[in-house]
């Protein structure tokens, strides 16, 4: 299958929170690679979602902040559900068979979703592409770099597999995993979650180079909360 394929089967997921400032230039950005961008406004009291529209994404608007993995799997089961109807049904309905999942603060840059569409167009087995930051973490916060290198050695062991950067939100996966994805951790534990699933359903997690990007964004983790439900699910797998 050709990059082009590809591309015109690939439908982006953007989950969003208070990101008025950044969104709408992600989605247009987005929208010069992908056909499809669906954004997933997850409960911000700010202009995300009318940002978002004026871009020409689609929109869910979740009613309340319910973390961002709701705000993925919200997107997830969306493009599940209309992939049959999204290139207008016919004789020429094609399904979508990707789905890309990359931040809306502007870490990520849509011009390198073209990486990820290389990858897929190349892979031989079933296949989960994740982007990697740490070949080089030139303008990295030091306290990221360190936490990033420690999570992902311990991810990597949980998954048998080495994944050099777990951390990263930028990735594409094929739309056969997707089912098994639709339930699990609600926040940014998410996102650790789904790379182990993959890893036990046989998918090989593929690296994808990708530029780091840190400007005026402002975490939204938070440090103690998240670390605590991150513990937790490396128990529970653990002992699984």
């Amino acid at each position: 299958m050709t990059i082009a394929d590809i591309r015109s089967q690939t439908a982006a997921i953007i989950p969003a929170y208070q990101d008025e400032k950044h969104i709408g230039d992600i989605v247009r950005r987005t929208r010069e690679r992908l056909d499809h961008v669906l954004v997933v406004d997850d409960g911000s009291s700010d202009r995300t979602a009318q940002r978002a529209r004026e871009a020409g994404a689609e929109v869910i608007v979740h009613d309340e902040n319910r973390g961002k993995g709701e705000a993925i799997k919200s997107g997830l089961g969306y493009w599940l559900a209309v992939a049959p109807k999204a290139f207008g049904g016919g004789e020429l309905c094609r399904e979508i068979t990707w789905m890309s999942l990359l931040d809306s603060d502007g870490q990520h840059l849509p011009e390198e979703i073209d990486r990820f569409l290389g990858a897929a167009a190349s892979a031989t087995q079933p296949t989960f592409l994740i982007g990697n930051r740490m070949a080089n973490v030139t303008g990295m916060p030091f306290i990221r770099r360190v936490v990033n290198r420690y999570m992902s050695i311990q991810i990597s062991h949980l998954c048998r597999q080495e994944i050099p950067d777990t951390q990263c939100g930028f990735r594409m996966l094929d739309r056969q995993l997707v089912p098994e994805l639709l339930s699990g951790g609600t926040r940014f534990e998410y996102e650790t979650e789904v790379l182990i699933i993959a890893s036990r359903r046989g998918y090989r997690i593929e690296s994808v180079p990708i530029t780091t990007v840190y400007s005026d964004q402002v975490s939204k983790i938070h440090p103690m909360r998240d670390a605590l439900r991150f513990l937790k699910l490396m128990w529970r797998y653990r002992k699984t």
